[in-house]
Protein backbone atom coordinates (compact mmCIF):
# COMPACT_ATOMS: atom_id res chain seq x y z
CA UNK A 1 0.00 0.00 0.00
CA UNK A 2 2.55 2.67 -1.12
CA UNK A 3 0.56 4.76 -3.17
CA UNK A 4 -0.42 8.12 -1.65
CA UNK A 5 -4.28 8.51 -1.28
CA UNK A 6 -5.96 10.44 -3.80
CA UNK A 7 -8.03 13.32 -3.26
CA UNK A 8 -11.48 12.89 -1.49
CA UNK A 9 -12.96 14.78 -4.27
CA UNK A 10 -11.81 12.11 -6.81
CA UNK A 11 -13.39 9.59 -4.66
CA UNK A 12 -16.80 11.56 -4.29
CA UNK A 13 -17.10 11.69 -7.68
CA UNK A 14 -16.35 8.12 -8.85
CA UNK A 15 -18.55 7.60 -6.25
CA UNK A 16 -21.51 9.00 -8.37
CA UNK A 17 -20.91 6.37 -11.15
CA UNK A 18 -21.71 3.30 -11.75
CA UNK A 19 -19.17 0.56 -12.43
CA UNK A 20 -20.28 -0.46 -15.92
CA UNK A 21 -19.71 3.53 -17.21
CA UNK A 22 -16.42 3.20 -14.92
CA UNK A 23 -15.49 0.09 -17.42
CA UNK A 24 -16.27 2.48 -20.21
CA UNK A 25 -14.46 5.55 -18.95
CA UNK A 26 -11.16 3.36 -18.59
CA UNK A 27 -11.45 2.00 -21.61
CA UNK A 28 -10.65 5.51 -22.78
CA UNK A 29 -7.83 6.27 -20.18
CA UNK A 30 -6.24 2.94 -19.74
CA UNK A 31 -7.13 1.26 -22.98
CA UNK A 32 -4.34 -1.20 -21.90
CA UNK A 33 -7.03 -2.15 -19.25
CA UNK A 34 -10.05 -2.84 -21.27
CA UNK A 35 -10.12 -6.86 -21.10
CA UNK A 36 -8.67 -6.66 -17.60
CA UNK A 37 -9.09 -5.75 -14.14
CA UNK A 38 -12.93 -6.39 -13.47
CA UNK A 39 -15.09 -9.28 -12.53
CA UNK A 40 -15.65 -11.80 -15.21
CA UNK A 41 -17.82 -14.03 -13.12
CA UNK A 42 -21.35 -13.89 -11.52
CA UNK A 43 -21.65 -12.57 -8.27
CA UNK A 44 -24.45 -12.40 -6.18
CA UNK A 45 -25.29 -8.49 -4.52
CA UNK A 46 -27.20 -8.30 -0.88
CA UNK A 47 -28.14 -5.02 -1.37
CA UNK A 48 -28.70 -4.12 -4.98
CA UNK A 49 -30.05 -0.49 -4.36
CA UNK A 50 -27.14 0.40 -2.80
CA UNK A 51 -24.93 3.46 -4.44
CA UNK A 52 -21.64 2.51 -5.63
CA UNK A 53 -18.43 2.24 -3.40
CA UNK A 54 -15.11 3.42 -4.20
CA UNK A 55 -12.67 2.59 -1.73
CA UNK A 56 -8.62 0.82 -0.75
CA UNK A 57 -8.64 -2.68 -1.06
CA UNK A 58 -7.59 -4.90 2.23
CA UNK A 59 -7.22 -8.39 0.64
CA UNK A 60 -7.14 -11.73 2.45
CA UNK A 61 -7.80 -15.49 1.83
CA UNK A 62 -10.00 -17.77 3.76
CA UNK A 63 -10.21 -21.64 3.97
CA UNK A 64 -13.81 -23.54 5.23
CA UNK A 65 -14.19 -26.74 4.55
CA UNK A 66 -11.35 -28.23 7.00
CA UNK A 67 -10.52 -26.14 10.47
CA UNK A 68 -7.65 -24.25 10.50
CA UNK A 69 -4.47 -25.67 10.95
CA UNK A 70 -3.10 -23.36 13.58
CA UNK A 71 -3.92 -23.37 17.99
CA UNK A 72 -6.98 -21.42 18.40
CA UNK A 73 -4.83 -18.98 20.51
CA UNK A 74 -2.42 -18.15 17.16
CA UNK A 75 -5.78 -18.00 14.76
CA UNK A 76 -7.52 -15.31 17.19
CA UNK A 77 -4.13 -13.50 16.74
CA UNK A 78 -4.34 -13.67 13.50
CA UNK A 79 -7.76 -12.14 13.12
CA UNK A 80 -6.92 -9.74 15.58
CA UNK A 81 -4.02 -8.38 13.14
CA UNK A 82 -6.11 -9.13 10.12
CA UNK A 83 -8.43 -6.21 11.72
CA UNK A 84 -6.02 -3.70 12.75
CA UNK A 85 -4.75 -4.44 8.66
CA UNK A 86 -8.63 -3.60 7.53
CA UNK A 87 -8.56 -0.18 10.02
CA UNK A 88 -5.27 1.18 8.63
CA UNK A 89 -4.91 4.58 6.46
CA UNK A 90 -5.90 5.12 4.05
CA UNK A 91 -9.42 4.77 3.92
CA UNK A 92 -12.60 4.29 3.33
CA UNK A 93 -11.87 -0.01 2.71
CA UNK A 94 -13.46 -2.59 0.92
CA UNK A 95 -12.21 -6.19 1.86
CA UNK A 96 -11.43 -8.47 -1.15
CA UNK A 97 -11.48 -11.89 -0.42
CA UNK A 98 -10.84 -15.13 -2.20
CA UNK A 99 -12.22 -18.41 -0.88
CA UNK A 100 -9.14 -20.94 -1.22
CA UNK A 101 -11.99 -24.45 -1.28
CA UNK A 102 -11.83 -24.25 -4.77
CA UNK A 103 -14.79 -26.21 -6.28
CA UNK A 104 -16.34 -25.48 -2.68
CA UNK A 105 -15.87 -22.00 -2.16
CA UNK A 106 -18.69 -20.98 -0.57
CA UNK A 107 -18.83 -23.80 1.96
CA UNK A 108 -18.62 -21.12 5.02
CA UNK A 109 -19.52 -18.04 5.21
CA UNK A 110 -16.89 -15.54 6.59
CA UNK A 111 -19.24 -12.72 6.64
CA UNK A 112 -22.79 -12.17 8.06
CA UNK A 113 -23.92 -9.99 10.98
CA UNK A 114 -20.90 -9.84 13.33
CA UNK A 115 -17.79 -9.57 10.49
CA UNK A 116 -20.24 -6.87 8.78
CA UNK A 117 -20.46 -4.54 12.08
CA UNK A 118 -17.37 -4.95 12.88
CA UNK A 119 -15.56 -4.20 9.11
CA UNK A 120 -17.93 -1.10 9.19
CA UNK A 121 -16.81 0.33 12.10
CA UNK A 122 -13.54 -0.03 11.36
CA UNK A 123 -14.29 2.22 8.08
CA UNK A 124 -14.80 -0.74 5.76
CA UNK A 125 -17.56 -0.06 3.03
CA UNK A 126 -18.28 -3.49 1.47
CA UNK A 127 -16.75 -6.97 0.84
CA UNK A 128 -15.93 -8.34 -3.06
CA UNK A 129 -15.80 -12.28 -2.54
CA UNK A 130 -16.07 -15.61 -4.18
CA UNK A 131 -16.75 -16.75 -0.75
CA UNK A 132 -20.48 -16.94 0.88
CA UNK A 133 -22.39 -14.67 2.73
CA UNK A 134 -25.14 -14.65 5.20
CA UNK A 135 -27.25 -13.26 7.87
CA UNK A 136 -29.08 -10.65 5.06
CA UNK A 137 -31.44 -9.48 7.65
CA UNK A 138 -28.91 -8.60 9.93
CA UNK A 139 -26.54 -6.86 7.82
CA UNK A 140 -24.91 -3.94 8.68
CA UNK A 141 -26.77 -1.05 7.52
CA UNK A 142 -25.27 0.04 4.55
CA UNK A 143 -22.44 -2.54 4.17
CA UNK A 144 -22.52 -3.69 0.56
CA UNK A 145 -21.86 -7.32 -0.27
CA UNK A 146 -20.63 -9.02 -3.80
CA UNK A 147 -20.66 -12.74 -3.12
CA UNK A 148 -20.25 -15.86 -4.91
CA UNK A 149 -23.43 -17.19 -3.08
CA UNK A 150 -25.46 -16.90 -0.27
CA UNK A 151 -25.56 -19.58 2.64
CA UNK A 152 -26.51 -20.45 5.63
CA UNK A 153 -23.78 -21.60 7.82
CA UNK A 154 -19.93 -20.51 8.36
CA UNK A 155 -18.63 -24.31 8.84
CA UNK A 156 -14.75 -24.05 9.98
CA UNK A 157 -14.18 -20.95 8.06
CA UNK A 158 -10.50 -19.22 9.03
CA UNK A 159 -8.46 -16.86 7.46
CA UNK A 160 -5.09 -17.80 5.57
CA UNK A 161 -3.72 -14.67 4.56
CA UNK A 162 -3.98 -11.20 4.39
CA UNK A 163 -2.22 -8.14 2.84
CA UNK A 164 -1.80 -10.34 -0.28
CA UNK A 165 -2.54 -10.62 -4.08
CA UNK A 166 -5.78 -12.13 -4.43
CA UNK A 167 -8.22 -12.50 -7.71
CA UNK A 168 -12.03 -12.94 -7.00
CA UNK A 169 -14.37 -13.66 -9.85
CA UNK A 170 -11.54 -13.22 -12.28
CA UNK A 171 -10.41 -9.74 -11.00
CA UNK A 172 -7.02 -9.76 -9.84
CA UNK A 173 -6.59 -7.36 -6.76
CA UNK A 174 -3.29 -5.95 -4.63
CA UNK A 175 -3.46 -4.57 -1.39
CA UNK A 176 -4.09 -0.79 -1.40
CA UNK A 177 -5.81 -1.04 -5.08
CA UNK A 178 -8.75 1.53 -5.34
CA UNK A 179 -11.74 -0.52 -6.15
CA UNK A 180 -14.86 0.46 -7.53
CA UNK A 181 -18.13 -1.94 -6.75
CA UNK A 182 -21.83 -1.67 -7.26
CA UNK A 183 -24.68 -4.44 -8.12
CA UNK A 184 -23.18 -5.07 -11.54
CA UNK A 185 -19.40 -6.04 -9.93
CA UNK A 186 -16.40 -5.02 -8.98
CA UNK A 187 -13.21 -3.07 -11.45
CA UNK A 188 -9.98 -1.84 -10.46
CA UNK A 189 -9.16 1.75 -10.85
CA UNK A 190 -5.57 2.21 -11.61
CA UNK A 191 -4.33 5.43 -9.16
CA UNK A 192 -2.15 7.27 -11.91
CA UNK A 193 -5.74 7.84 -13.90
CA UNK A 194 -8.51 7.68 -11.27
CA UNK A 195 -8.46 11.80 -11.33
CA UNK A 196 -8.87 11.60 -15.33
CA UNK A 197 -12.19 9.04 -15.17
CA UNK A 198 -15.36 11.04 -14.13
CA UNK A 199 -14.14 13.39 -16.98
CA UNK A 200 -14.23 10.71 -19.58
CA UNK A 201 -17.65 9.26 -18.35
CA UNK A 202 -19.16 12.64 -18.55
CA UNK A 203 -17.77 12.48 -21.85
CA UNK A 204 -19.67 9.44 -22.77
CA UNK A 205 -22.75 9.84 -21.55
CA UNK A 206 -22.63 13.21 -23.71
CA UNK A 207 -22.01 10.70 -26.77
CA UNK A 208 -24.46 8.59 -25.47
CA UNK A 209 -27.48 11.73 -25.05
CA UNK A 210 -26.84 12.34 -28.81
CA UNK A 211 -27.72 8.96 -29.83
CA UNK A 212 -30.41 8.14 -26.82
CA UNK A 213 -32.59 11.10 -28.34
CA UNK A 214 -32.21 10.23 -31.97
CA UNK A 215 -33.86 7.35 -30.59
CA UNK A 216 -36.84 8.75 -28.68
CA UNK A 217 -37.62 10.74 -32.30
CA UNK A 218 -40.59 9.07 -33.59
CA UNK A 219 -38.87 8.99 -37.74
CA UNK A 220 -36.30 7.44 -36.43
CA UNK A 221 -33.83 5.48 -38.66
CA UNK A 222 -31.01 4.16 -39.85
CA UNK A 223 -30.30 7.23 -41.64
CA UNK A 224 -31.11 9.45 -38.54
CA UNK A 225 -28.73 6.80 -36.49
CA UNK A 226 -25.51 7.46 -38.66
CA UNK A 227 -25.51 11.04 -38.29
CA UNK A 228 -26.17 10.75 -34.50
CA UNK A 229 -23.17 8.64 -34.52
CA UNK A 230 -21.51 11.06 -36.54
CA UNK A 231 -22.08 13.65 -34.13
CA UNK A 232 -21.62 11.28 -31.58
CA UNK A 233 -18.34 11.34 -32.80
CA UNK A 234 -17.02 15.00 -32.85
CA UNK A 235 -17.81 15.14 -28.98
CA UNK A 236 -14.58 15.48 -26.66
Amino acid sequence: MSQSPLPQSVLNALGEIDTPTICNALEVVAPQRRATGFTVEPLVCGFPDLKPIVAYARTATIRAMQPAEIPAAEMREKRVAYYEYVASEPGPTVTVIQDLDGQNKGFGAFWGEVNSNIHKSLGCLGVVTDGSIRDLDMIADGFQMLAGRIGPSHAHVHLVDFACPVNVAGMDVSSGDLVHADRHGAVVIPHDVADKVADAADMLARREAVILDACKDPNFNVAMLKQAMADADDIH
